[in-house]
């Protein structure tokens, strides 16, 4: 998975550094960052909005699966 020994990773300091910012910038690249809009990010699985009757409908549904 790596072009070398992961032992190697922690000998040098900068090497160190590397190491944790391809990791920073893997979970950036990963998560993203939020819609740009600021309205109700929340989709289905088809990518349509969803709205907050039907987000309070399935609170109350998986509150009733929880008891």
């Amino acid at each position: 998975m790596f072009p070398f020994r992961t032992s190697s990773i922690f000998r040098s300091r900068w090497m160190a550094l590397l190491w944790a910012g391809g990791i920073v910038w893997m979970a950036i690249d990963v998560a993203g960052s939020p819609p740009a809009g600021g309205g109700n990010p929340t989709t289905d699985v088809s990518g349509a909005p969803v709205s907050p009757e039907q987000m309070k409908q399935t609170e109350k549904i998986l509150e009733k699966l929880g008891k």
